[in-house]
């Protein structure tokens, strides 16, 4: 079982109780499904929930990279750092995220950790700050397009990992990869194959009547035929 299909169905397991709070029961699932992302990178990225005020608020989580730790087996950052990857707000999956984007909230966060993961549990937003410091954001996911499609969903977390995992893990990737610094002209074509492995993934859960036109177009031109998924 992957991240996603663990993440969607712990989250359908909790919402089944009929005792969930609609914000801090799915922190647990949340924050497993980050970590499980995290730490397939280099540097390792940790989702730490309910960090310390540093001023502007308690954000419901932050992403911090191993540098930020005594040891590495420590679970508490070291005093005084901000979260290296930038800090997450959470809400219930019946909120907007939009609204949540432009909220007084967010605004405060952005103006003192530079980044903030924006999350209804099944939309993603990224969000960072312009040129003039104002939020911008900088790249979607969403999981369903309603809460109820969302909750419906979640009764098959292996279908819905089969339609997203791939897009969406390499989306929490660039994320956590954001705010990092770009030294080395690896990291550069890392950004770039992810968003084509993203492209890739798109053209295959898609019926895009386009392509097939130009396919048709080449095997006339070219006098062949394309067969099979390659």
């Amino acid at each position: 079982m992957d991240a996603l299909e663990s993440y969607i169905s712990e989250l359908g397991y909790i919402h089944s109780s009929g005792s969930a709070t609609n914000e801090t029961s799915y922190y647990g699932p949340l924050a497993n499904l980050l970590n499980e992302v995290g730490k397939t990178l280099k540097p390792s990225v940790r989702c730490i929930i309910n960090i310390k005020n540093r001023g502007a608020g308690i954000p419901d989580g932050g992403l911090f990279t191993p540098d930020q730790f005594q040891r590495a087996a420590d679970a508490e950052p070291l005093q005084g750092l901000l979260p290296s990857r930038g800090a997450i707000e959470v809400k219930g999956t019946g909120e907007n995220v939009e609204q949540i984007v432009e909220s007084h909230q967010v605004a405060r966060y952005l103006g003192k950790y530079g980044q903030v993961l924006v999350t209804n549990l099944r939309d993603f937003v990224l969000v960072g700050q312009d040129a003039d410091g104002k939020p911008v954001k900088l790249e979607t996911y969403r999981l369903a397009p309603t809460e109820a499609v969302f909750w419906f969903n979640a009764y098959d977390p292996h279908k819905v990992a089969d339609l997203h995992s791939e897009r969406f893990t390499e989306y929490l990737k660039r994320v956590m990869l954001r705010k990092a610094q770009l030294s080395d002209p690896k990291d550069v074509a890392w950004f770039l194959a992810s968003y084509a492995r993203d492209a890739k993934a798109r053209i295959e859960h898609s019926k895009l009547p386009a392509l097939d036109s130009v396919r048709r177009a080449l095997e006339q031109a070219l006098g062949l035929q394309f067969e099979g998924e390659k």
